[in-house]
């Protein structure tokens, strides 16, 4: 009796199993497809379609601390950058990598995180390279995935923008020493020429 229950049994157990990795597989290709949905958004500088794959209470802390509360908060953020009186970049685009497969809490939560290559020509002209890590927080509401949190962070050692205040911070110490030697030779040869 209990050899004839065992095939039956395992085959229910490898059934079921089978069954609960194709719904994780589901959830994970879903996840796969907010990923690319939001990056391709975010690389055609699509701000409506962006702001379509975020829960309506987002939260998202930018690289520079800056905090955007709501659908609406992240709007004004992107206007004031891109379009704005003080508008600061005129193109972005971005790369990102996923560390490892989103990190679920039940059926409707998750956490992602993993890196970020982003690149930003700023309407100075100069363009530049800014390398991040970035975590978010991710909710299944009315049958779609949305981002909750999203915060981003750059290396504060080690990143182009600290390096471009390092060079300039040389440029004008080296000017500022060739300035401060010429003016010293200037006014010794001038004091020369008015002691009789």
């Amino acid at each position: 009796m209990i050899k004839s229950i065992l095939p039956a049994l395992a085959s229910g157990l490898f059934a079921i199993t089978a069954v609960a990795q194709s719904q994780l597989d589901a959830t994970h290709n879903e996840l796969r497809a907010l990923r690319d949905g939001v990056l391709d958004a975010m690389n055609k500088g699509d701000i409506d379609r962006q702001l379509s794959y975020l829960h309506t209470n987002v939260v998202v802390t930018w690289h520079n601390a800056e905090v955007s509360r709501g659908r609406e908060g992240v709007r004004a953020y992107y206007n004031r950058l891109t379009s704005g009186p003080e508008k600061m970049v005129s193109a972005f685009r971005a790369s990102i990598t996923v560390d490892e497969l989103t990190i679920l809490h039940g059926d409707s939560t998750g956490i992602a995180f993993g890196s970020s290559t982003e690149n930003f020509t700023l309407t100075s002209g100069r363009d530049f390279q800014l390398k991040g890590r970035w975590s978010a927080t991710l909710v299944k509401e009315g049958g779609r995935w949305l981002i909750a949190s999203l915060h981003a962070s750059t290396n504060i050692f080690d990143n182009t923008l600290l390096n471009l205040a390092k060079k300039t911070a040389i440029w004008v110490g080296v000017f500022g020493l060739f300035g401060g030697v010429v003016l010293g030779w200037l006014l010794g040869r001038r004091r020369k020429v008015a002691v009789p």
